[in-house]
């Protein structure tokens, strides 16, 4: 029991903190650049060009796509889920926290394997080229793969969240 309470408070924390994220980094792809601060601006691009990640300063259409998901559907989900966690032992989360996850683990695979795989052009904002630049881009979206997968398994096996009804004896 005292490892649930510990996942849920890690779930908590994964669902808060997103909010801020999402909502002053990441719409920054699909926004008008005359809706964000300077300040925002520039620590999108102080992140864009310390982890070489280009995605978030030109993002291709399928990564804008991931993007309009996260704005019109997960947005709305996490400060859902985090109350949930962070009251602990909310049942009724079970079902949307399984949909999050799979949506979100399976946008994480192309996103990943596009890190890995493609070679990203030096201009105008240079992507990874080093394998050591990869890995690093690579572990930065790896949280957002790594805690959907363990809040799926979580739904799917823990006792608290996975209730099954009992059948009567005769």
């Amino acid at each position: 029991m005292a490892l649930l309470r510990v996942l849920e408070i890690v779930f908590f924390f994964y669902f808060a903190s997103h909010i801020p994220i999402t909502l002053f980094i990441d719409l920054q792809a699909l926004l008008p650049g005359n809706v964000y601060p300077e300040p925002l601006k520039d620590l999108l691009s102080w992140y864009a060009e310390e982890f070489k990640d280009p995605m978030v300063l030109d993002p291709p259409e399928w990564f804008k796509s991931f993007i309009f998901c996260e704005a019109l559907l997960q947005l709305a989900f996490f400060p859902v889920a985090s109350y949930a966690f962070l009251k602990g032992g909310c049942k009724w989360i079970r079902t949307p926290a399984i949909i999050y996850s799979t949506h979100v683990a399976t946008t994480l695979v192309p996103i990943l394997a596009h890190i890995l795989f493609y070679k990203f052009p030096l201009k105008p904002h240079p992507g990874p080229q080093t394998l050591q630049e990869r890995w690093l881009l690579v572990s930065i979206y790896a949280p957002y793969l790594l805690v959907p997968v363990l809040l799926l398994l979580t739904m799917l096996f823990s006792s608290s969240y996975n209730h099954t009804p009992k059948t009567k004896k005769k």
